[in-house]
């Protein structure tokens, strides 16, 4: 299998720390979508990241649809969400939660990076930011210690995890200091496996300046 995208997506990150945990190889593609768009657009048509090259050539589209494959290829008894009644709908919550802070974080990342200075709206960065906030604070009234789904790290976990990482990286000032106790230490537990250590984002993945 081969996985397209940078860690410096946790899009990209969350399903390549799966792929780790569960013990399934691939091999890595590190185009850039801006840096190689043309290039990205032949694997997946949204020039859109992650995308996973399956052994046979098919090419599975969107880190959700990513994910679902990689459970059901290693069975019921290690995938990394649960198959079904009260822990899946909280489970599903808390994943849901975490990829809309993804998105809200990214929506200021891009209007902060991309944006020449003068068209910058702060009012949509304000009101994204209140977004953010607001998955936040819900995960962090659902915290567990060790684990969000209470008996073993799972799909919720990583999620939530490399949302921290990259707000961490590139929206720091969403996380004021003390208030999130329960995710920052759920983050930093997790940032010491080994799956999360081998996938670090390295110094060369960065936001281009401007376009």
């Amino acid at each position: 299998m081969q996985l397209v995208g940078q860690y410096d997506s946790p899009y990209v990150r969350r399903v390549a720390i799966s792929l780790t945990l569960l013990g399934l190889p691939f091999e890595r593609n590190t185009i850039s979508v801006f840096a190689d768009a043309d290039e990205m657009r032949r694997i997946n048509p949204l020039g859109r990241i992650p995308s996973l090259i399956l052994d046979d050539g098919e090419v599975l589209l969107d880190s959700a649809a990513i994910l679902d494959h990689i459970d059901e290829t290693v069975g019921s008894e290690l995938a990394l969400m649960p198959a079904r009644g009260a822990e899946r709908r909280r489970a599903l919550r808390i994943v849901a939660l975490a990829t809309g802070a993804i998105d809200k974080a990214g929506a200021i990342v891009y209007e902060r990076t991309l944006r020449p200075a003068d068209k910058i709206y702060p009012a949509w960065i304000e009101r994204c930011g209140g977004q953010l906030a607001g998955a936040l604070d819900a995960l962090e009234a659902l915290a567990r210690s060790p684990w969000l789904m209470g008996g073993r790290l799972m799909q919720p976990d990583i999620t939530v995890a490399v949302m921290l990482g990259y707000l961490r990286l590139r929206v720091a000032d969403a996380l004021p200091a003390g208030r999130y106790p329960g995710l920052e230490r759920l983050c930093d537990t997790c940032e010491d496996l080994p799956a999360f250590l081998a996938t670090r984002p390295t110094p060369d993945e960065t936001m281009p300046s401007g376009l």
